[in-house]
């Protein structure tokens, strides 16, 4: 896919996951939002003081909302309780900061759960001049529809911010055809490939690079990883050619949600299909899994039509906010 990233946009942890099988009316129920209307015709005559429900076009739409809102709320709490998993949660103000107990992915800040007063740029101010004395990034998301005062106030305070679809799984996926001699897996934890593959996810690289990267790895990174595996919490899975990992994705779930994320693909081996093979794979092994809700944020709206043909659709609008690149 040279000249365009189509991967879900990276979140500030380690990607994690679980994906899908048949994706039918009734566990779609959690993912679309929708009501058939009651067909009334033979129903019992109704008693003296008993009164009949009858739903219209506009009662649908109110409907369609209430179970949208309902689904970016899993989401929201979602988002919130993966960093706690690693993370101290220290609360300012309307805010909560995710500061890092351990090694790994450094965290975000983000609008507290719950009932909070408006964020407000002091807030923001507040939290930047706190990351900076703890060494971490000053970063910020969260959704446009839970805290829509979010984005002007970040600007206010000298962020930089980014727009991304936020897209549910809302159908079987697809997984679409692959290049000749390409196959794609979820990885076992005890697979000799990891370190590659890995390399492969955390970010650009042409095989040469791939391999640098894997070998430059220590024994105790790819041991947490082998280790997440293992438990469960984190779900990988891989596309490989002749050359060995081609692309590579992950996935992680808490309460019957997951997102995947951190879906990368060599250079030269875009514009395949094999980054969302890989998304599709993962989003199908969470549904077998048990997973209601799967989930992932596309870079930009061209990256979310890819995903739309493998069965997501949009349901909202993730927000980053950063200092701007120098």
């Amino acid at each position: 896919m040279p000249g365009r990233d189509t991967r879900p946009v990276r979140r500030k942890y380690p990607a994690e996951r679980t994906s899908a099988g048949d994706y039918g009316p009734q566990a779609a129920h959690d993912l679309l939002a929708y009501h058939d209307e009651e067909n009334h015709q033979g129903a019992p005559a109704l008693a003296a003081g008993q009164t009949r429900l009858v739903w219209g076009a506009g009662d649908l739409k109110v409907s369609t909302a209430v179970r949208t809102y309902e689904v970016i709320e899993r989401i929201d709490a979602f988002c919130d309780a993966v960093p706690r998993r690693r993370a101290r949660a220290d609360e300012h103000g309307p805010l909560v900061l995710f500061v890092p107990t351990g090694p790994g992915w450094p965290y975000y800040a983000r609008p507290r759960r719950g009932p909070r007063p408006a964020v407000a740029a002091a807030d923001i101010r507040a939290v930047r001049a706190r990351q900076r004395e703890l060494i971490i990034p000053e970063s910020f998301e969260w959704i446009e529809q839970v805290a829509p005062e979010m984005a002007a106030a970040a600007s206010e305070a000298g962020l930089e911010v980014q727009t991304h679809p936020l897209m549910v799984l809302s159908s079987r996926p697809e997984v679409p055809a692959l290049p000749p001699g390409v196959t794609v897996r979820v990885i076992a934890p005890e697979d000799a490939e990891l370190d590659r593959i890995w390399a492969v996810a955390a970010g650009e690289a042409g095989t040469a690079e791939r391999d640098k990267i894997a070998a430059d790895y220590d024994g105790g990174t790819i041991g947490m990883l082998r280790e997440r595996l293992r438990s469960g919490q984190s779900v990988l899975a891989a596309a490989f050619g002749p050359d060995g990992p081609l692309a590579a994705g992950s996935c992680q779930a808490v309460d019957g949600v997951a997102e995947i994320t951190g879906v990368g693909v060599l250079p030269s081996s875009r514009r395949q299909g094999l980054g969302a093979a890989v998304t599709a794979l993962l989003a199908r092994d969470a549904r077998d899994r048990g997973v209601q809700t799967v989930f992932l944020s596309a870079s930009d709206d061209a990256v979310a039509r890819v995903y739309a043909r493998i069965g997501f659709r949009q349901i909202g609008t993730a927000m980053i906010a950063e200092p701007a690149s120098a």
